[in-house]
C-alpha cells in the first residue's frame, strides 16, 4: 500500500538523498528566517481598520464590475490587510490568552500575500482574475479566509483591499485519532507558516497500525515569492525509510501558459495485505520513483483551458519475503515491476466556480468547482529501453458539477492501468456522486455514492472497505475485493455554538451501506452488503490550520459477525471536510 505525501502536478510522491535534502532544507528555511523582521503593509489608503474575520463590505459609490471593465479601468494601489488570529477590538476576543496568541504568532507577511495575486498595479481590472486570486489565497492552510474588495475609484484606477485572516499554525505536543477500532498516536512539532513566510516545517514521531515513523518535512508552495513549490520529506521508520522531494511550477491559474517540475521518491517499508481486519500476508517492498515534465497552454479562451504536457517517468517496485522470525504466515509475493516511459497528457478545464457556505466546512467560504474537467495521459514503456515488460500506460480523469435551486451535484471519475500484449493489468476505475441539498442556512442533506472496480490488480494494490474509508461501523480494512461500493446518507446541522471562541460546532446523523465483490488471492468470500448508522459531532477549527474539521462519531453496525465485531465503534478523526 503506497504512501503519498508531497504531491506534484502528476499526483505522485518524490524523494531526494541526504545532501540534496539538506540543501533544499536550507533553501526553504533561510529565506523564511531572513524575512522574519519584515514589517506589515502599513499603507492604509486612509481607510479604517476592519474587524478580524468579518467579510469586508462593498464600498458604496464604486461602479459595477461591468462598468469598470467597459471603461477599461486598471488596478491602482493594492492594500494588504493581513489580519491576525483574533480581533482584539472585540471584547469577546480581547482575552489574555488570545492576546498572547496574537503576540506569539508570526503573522503572514504582506510580500507572501502579494506573490499569490494574479494582478498588479497597472493591470486591467478583471473580476474573474480577482475571484481566482481569492481562491488561491483561501487554499492556503494558514488562512481562515480571504477577500478582495474595490475600495476607491479615481482617475480610471481601482484601488483594491486584500484582506486575509490568519489562523494558529504552531502545533506542538500530542495527537490522537481512532478509526476502524485502532488508535494512532504521536508527538510532533510543526509550524505551517514559519515566521509568516508560508514555509511548513514539521518534526514528528507517530505510531499507527502499520508502523512507527520519525519524520522531518519542509515545504513551501510559493518558494522565494514565486509560483514554484519546493518540498521534501525524510522519514526513519520501524520497517524502513521514506524520502521524497518535489520541485514543481504547476499550472497555478487558469491563464497560466507554462508548467514544469521534477519529483522522485525512495520508499522502503513492510506492506500488509488485509481481510476481515486481519493481516493475511506481508512482505517487504522497495519503491523508487523519478519523474520530470513540462507543460504548455494557450491560456483561458472563451471559458475553457487546454493544456498539453509531456514527461518521462521511472517507476520501480521490488518485493521480497520477510524473515521467518518476523512473519510466519503465507507469503504470496507480488511480481517485481519496472517501467521507464515517456508520456503525453491533454487537459481540458472549464471555468466555473461557486462560493458556498455550511456544506463541507462550518461558517467559512467554500470554493466548489462546477466546471467540466477531463484529463488523459498515455505513455509507452518498452522492454528494449529497460522496462520489465512493454506496456501502454494509461491515466485519465473526468468530472462535472451542477447547481440549481439550493442543490449541488458533483460527479467525478478516474482511471489508471497498463495494457500488456493487449490485456489490461492493474486497471482501477473510481467514480463518485456527491449531492448536497440546502434545507435552510443551518440544515443540509448530503448523500454520496462511490465505487471502485479493478481489473487484474497488482497484488499489493488492494481494494478495501472498512472503518477507515467510509464504513464507519466496522473495523478498518474489513473487506477485500476487486470491486466495492459505498453509499452514505447524512443529515447535517450547523450550530451557532462557538465554544471558547475557538471551534464552530456542527452535528450529523448518518447511515452507511457498502460491500465488495470479487475473489482476490488469500481473501475470504465477501460478506455481502454491510450497513451501519450513527451520529457524531463536528468541530470546525475556526482559529487553527491544523486540520479543518474534527470528527467525533459513534457508529453501530447492523451485522456483528456473530459477536466478533463490537456493537458500537467510536471514532475520532481530523478530516478536510464535514
Amino acid at each position: 500500500m503506497q504512501r503519498v505525501r508531497w504531491l506534484s502536478r502528476q499526483g505522485v510522491p518524490c524523494v531526494v538523498r541526504h545532501r540534496a535534502a539538506a540543501l533544499l532544507f536550507g533553501l526553504l528555511l533561510v529565506p523564511a528566517l531572513a524575512g522574519a523582521a519584515e514589517a506589515a503593509d502599513l499603507d492604509t489608503l486612509g481607510l479604517p481598520p476592519l474587524p478580524v474575520g468579518v467579510p469586508p463590505p462593498e464600498t458604496p459609490g464604486i461602479p459595477s464590475d461591468a462598468e469598470l471593465k467597459a471603461s477599461k479601468a486598471v488596478v491602482g494601489e493594492i492594500l494588504i490587510d493581513n489580519q491576525n488570529i483574533f480581533n482584539l477590538d472585540d471584547p469577546k476576543d480581547n482575552y489574555w490568552l488570545f492576546r498572547l496568541a496574537d503576540r506569539l504568532h508570526g503573522r503572514t507577511r504582506a510580500s507572501v500575500i502579494r506573490s499569490q495575486l494574479l494582478f498588479k498595479p497597472g493591470d486591467r481590472y478583471d473580476r474573474r482574475v480577482i475571484d481566482e486570486s481569492e481562491r488561491i489565497l483561501r487554499a492556503n492552510n494558514y488562512f481562515y479566509d480571504a477577500w478582495i474588495r474595490p475600495v476607491r475609484y479615481h482617475d480610471g484606477k481601482v484601488d483594491l483591499r486584500v484582506t486575509t485572516r490568519d489562523v494558529w499554525t504552531l502545533n506542538p505536543g500530542f495527537n490522537y485519532s481512532r478509526t476502524g477500532g485502532t488508535n494512532s498516536t504521536g508527538v510532533q512539532l510543526e509550524e505551517l507558516n514559519l515566521v509568516g513566510s508560508g514555509t511548513d516545517v514539521a518534526l514528528s514521531r507517530t505510531r499507527n497500525v502499520d508502523r512507527t515513523e520519525s519524520l522531518l518535512a519542509v515545504s513551501n508552495q510559493h518558494a522565494f515569492g514565486t509560483w514554484t513549490a519546493l518540498g521534501f520529506d525524510y522519514a526513519d521508520n520501524s520497517d524502513g525509510h521514506y524520502r521524497d522531494f518535489v520541485i514543481n511550477r504547476p499550472f497555478y491559474a487558469l491563464d497560466t501558459r507554462a508548467a514544469g517540475g521534477l519529483s522522485g521518491n525512495d520508499d522502503s517499508q513492510t506492506d500488509y495485505l488485509y481481510d476481515r481486519s486481519n493481516i493475511i500476508d506481508e512482505f517487504h517492498s522497495q519503491h523508487n520513483f523519478l519523474s520530470a515534465y513540462g507543460g504548455w497552454s494557450p491560456g483561458l479562451q472563451n471559458g475553457w483551458v487546454q493544456r498539453l504536457s509531456a514527461g518521462v517517468t521511472y517507476d520501480e517496485y521490488e518485493f521480497s519475503p520477510l524473515p521467518l522470525t518476523t512473519w510466519s504466515g503465507p507469503t504470496l509475493l507480488p511480481g517485481d515491476r519496472r517501467f521507464l516511459y515517456p508520456w503525453v497528457e491533454y487537459d481540458l478545464v472549464g471555468d466555473d466556480y461557486v462560493r458556498l457556505y455550511n456544506h463541507d466546512q462550518i461558517l467559512r467560504t467554500e470554493d466548489f468547482y462546477l466546471g467540466t474537467i477531463a484529463t488523459l495521459r498515455l505513455g509507452w514503456a518498452d522492454s528494449a529501453l529497460g522496462s520489465s515488460q512493454s506496456a501502454l500506460m494509461i491515466q485519465g480523469t473526468a468530472g462535472k458539477g451542477y447547481r440549481t435551486d439550493g442543490s449541488t451535484l458533483l460527479l467525478a471519475s478516474d482511471f489508471s492501468g497498463r495494457v500488456e500484449n493487449g490485456v489490461l493489468y492493474n486497471g482501477v476505475a473510481d467514480a463518485s456522486v456527491r449531492y448536497y441539498y440546502e434545507q435552510s442556512s443551518k440544515w443540509l442533506f448530503f448523500t454520496t455514492l462511490v465505487g471502485t472496480k479493478a481489473w487484474r490488480p497488482d497484488l499489493d494494490n488492494q481494494v478495501l472497505l472498512g472503518g477507515d474509508n467510509g464504513l464507519r461501523g466496522y473495523p478498518l480494512r474489513y473487506q477485500d475485493g476487486t470491486a466495492r461500493t459505498l453509499f452514505t446518507v447524512e443529515q447535517r446541522y450547523f450550530t451557532d455554538w462557538f465554544p471558547f471562541r475557538l471551534f464552530r460546532v456542527g452535528g450529523a446523523i448518518f447511515f452507511d451501506a457498502g460491500r465488495t465483490w470479487g475473489e482476490p488471492p488469500l481473501a475470504q468470500p465477501s460478506l455481502g452488503l454491510l450497513k451501519d448508522a450513527g451520529f457524531g459531532l463536528r468541530f470546525g477549527n475556526a482559529r487553527s490550520g491544523l486540520g479543518n474539521v474534527i470528527h467525533v462519531d459513534v457508529a453501530f453496525p447492523f451485522e456483528t459477525a456473530n459477536g466478533t465485531i463490537r456493537q458500537a465503534q467510536f471514532l475520532v478523526t481530523t478530516q478536510a471536510s464535514f
